[in-house]
């Protein structure tokens, strides 16, 4: 398939994980990627594999909490390709503390990121967007559906990117952008398993971040997000889409 062939796609969070297998998945259809993330070199690396396979690709550093930064990146792509079709913002970060132990500095840092990034991606996209008929594919989580123990932070933001992508949905719908959002749950990525948990955990509560048959990898919510943002999901709007192997079922 090759549903993004003349398709210019900025993936956020494109240096690793879930980032990382969209933007190879988009390429591998056609689609033209600015490979964003706060490490350049991972980014570079990203857009190594995506050229070397064929594709096209051009790295970008980008803090997507700083508004300054985030009109640059998006003005670079814009520069850079021409043009902007589709937004996948899926840079994130996810720290696990007890909420009455959390410091101000920690929350302001995961909604920093993870939803003040969400609004200055999309805001600096839309004109281009509404221009290309283009759309929108935010990562939320199933932190945004159900309770995520130690996850106070985190769930915050996630159920805010959900309630954010389904107003853009409805305010931009009639200019012909859509906005979806992904809520993936136990995917195999560093963000998940690289992070630290936090002192005398109940491990029973795990229960309700696993999956019934194990986690997968990152490429089941690549295929998602190619799905949603290609022709093959021009129906869809407004929607979000549960991939937890039947945590939450």
């Amino acid at each position: 398939m090759q549903r993004f062939t003349g398709k210019v796609v900025l993936v956020t969070g494109a240096g690793s994980g879930i980032g990382r297998a969209a933007a190879q998945r988009l390429a591998a259809e056609g689609g033209s990627i600015f490979c964003v993330d706060l490490n350049l070199e991972s980014a570079t690396e990203t857009a190594a594999l995506i050229t070397e396979a064929g594709g096209m690709a051009k790295p970008q550093r980008c803090d997507v909490s700083d508004e300054a930064q985030v009109e640059a990146c998006v003005a670079a792509c814009v520069e850079a390709y021409g043009s902007l079709s589709v937004l996948v913002h899926m840079a994130g970060l996810l720290k696990f503390e007890w909420t009455h132990e959390m410091s101000l500095e920690a929350w302001n840092q995961v909604i920093g990121i993870n939803l003040t990034g969400t609004f200055l991606l999309c805001r600096a996209a839309l004109p281009h967007l509404i221009e290309s008929q283009g759309n929108i594919v935010n990562a939320a989580s199933t932190a945004a559906l159900a309770g995520l123990p130690w996850g106070a932070a985190y769930s915050a933001t996630k159920g805010g990117v959900l309630a954010m992508t389904r107003s853009i949905a409805v305010e931009y719908a009639k200019q012909g952008v859509r906005a979806n959002a992904v809520c993936p749950g136990d995917i195999k990525t560093n963000m998940t398993f690289d992070i630290s948990m936090p002192a005398n955990m109940d491990p029973a509560l795990l229960t309700r971040i696993s999956s019934l048959n194990g986690p997968k990898g990152p490429e089941v919510v690549a295929g998602v997000i190619a799905m949603l943002a290609s022709e093959d999901g021009a129906h869809i709007t407004g929607e979000s889409i549960r991939m937890d192997g039947g945590t939450l079922a």
